[in-house]
């Protein structure tokens, strides 16, 4: 069979490639049926960019994640080594971040063409987590400080929807500057790919080098000065695929330290959503309400460069991810720590040497 004629660590390498040549073929396509169809998105008060802007992008990142899935599986990738088909339950968990992403991705892109309000998504979000949670993308377990691993037993449901859709929307709300989206998704999905191959999770894994790849591929097109925004569609279809994964490739694997990777390695965006919406419950304003208050807006307007902004939350992204290399157990994980930490240093002695205040 064709699965036998190619190394099975070689898939991931291929999903990773397909998608992003396929994200840089089609992101000129999409933007050309877009601007000659009026679906643009014209400047104004809260936003960056200076003229029209086609914000259907996230099109090039969704077709160019599924070829890359569907190829690998034509091939084989998404069974054993062995040539046997995944267990009836992993197939199934595969299933749902990869079904539930499309559902997500096309919340978002009715939202780009049409404009749906704020609770009309959310409660679509939320049916499609629960569908998700149905089908086993499932946080079972929690990590408590000294106590090890607890079972939350009714609380599964809640907690993964929360866990789902959060992240959907936490990376939607750090698409605010050229290229940070993107960027820190696709940092953020090559840390998951391996760390869910230490974990011994090679369909998780799949997933993540397809996104990882249809994510940096985009930053051909999307990094300062952007040609094109990914717009709802591709940030609702990766946070919730970054999501789904930490949730089959890395919390499954029932470890205590493997837990909290997922937290850890997406903690950027979470800690930049969760800080935004209790200062806006805090000044009496609804969580769903636009503003100026996110990490991006606030270095911006201390006078720093949009690409020194990016940078600089590429780098902190960087860095959380190899913490997570370090607590899986990665053998060069220190190593990668280190290179990190100095980054860090670095791009954060640019930050205060620009810094305008």
């Amino acid at each position: 069979m064709a699965f036998s004629l190619i190394p099975h660590h070689l898939f991931h390498i291929i999903a990773f490639l397909v998608s992003t040549n396929v994200v840089l073929l089609t992101t000129p396509i999409v933007k050309d049926i877009a601007l000659k169809s009026g679906r643009f998105d014209r400047p104004g008060d809260r936003k960056i960019h200076k003229q029209p802007m086609v914000r259907l992008g996230g099109v090039s990142i969704f077709l160019g994640a599924l070829t890359a899935l569907l190829v690998v599986w034509g091939l084989g990738g998404f069974m054993n080594p062995n040539g046997d088909f995944l267990p009836q339950d992993k197939e199934l968990e595969i299933w749902g971040v990869t079904i539930g992403g499309l559902a997500f991705f096309l919340i978002g892109l009715a939202d780009d063409l049409y404009g749906l309000s704020a609770i009309f998504r959310l409660i679509m979000e939320v049916i499609v987590a629960s569908f998700a949670w149905f089908v086993g993308v499932q946080i079972e377990f929690l990590s408590v400080p000294f106590d090890g691993l607890i079972q939350i037993g009714w609380l599964i449901l809640p907690v993964t929807v929360i866990w789902l859709v959060g992240m959907a929307n936490a990376i939607n709300m750090i698409d605010g500057v050229d290229g940070l989206a993107a960027g820190v998704s696709g940092i953020a999905a090559v840390v998951m790919l391996f760390v869910s191959l230490f974990m011994n999770q090679p369909a998780a894994a799949l997933i993540a080098a397809a996104l990882a790849g249809g994510a940096l591929g985009f930053l051909r097109y999307n990094f300062n000065p952007a040609q094109i925004f990914m717009g709802d569609g591709g940030a609702y279809y990766i946070g919730f695929t970054l999501a789904g994964v930490g949730v089959i490739g890395l919390v499954k694997a029932t470890a205590v330290t493997s837990l909290v990777l997922p937290y850890v390695i997406l903690a950027v965006p979470i800690l930049d959503m969760s800080a935004v919406i209790l200062d806006r419950i805090r000044h009496g304003k609804s969580p769903f309400s636009a503003d100026n208050r996110h990490l991006h807006h606030r270095l911006l307007n201390a006078g720093l460069s949009q690409r020194l902004t990016v940078l600089f939350i590429y780098s902190l992204t960087l860095w959380v991810g190899s913490l997570a290399l370090v607590f899986s157990g990665i053998p060069s994980g220190l190593i990668y720590a280190c290179g990190a930490t100095g980054l860090l240093v670095y791009t954060s002695w640019k930050v205060w040497r620009n810094k305008k205040f």
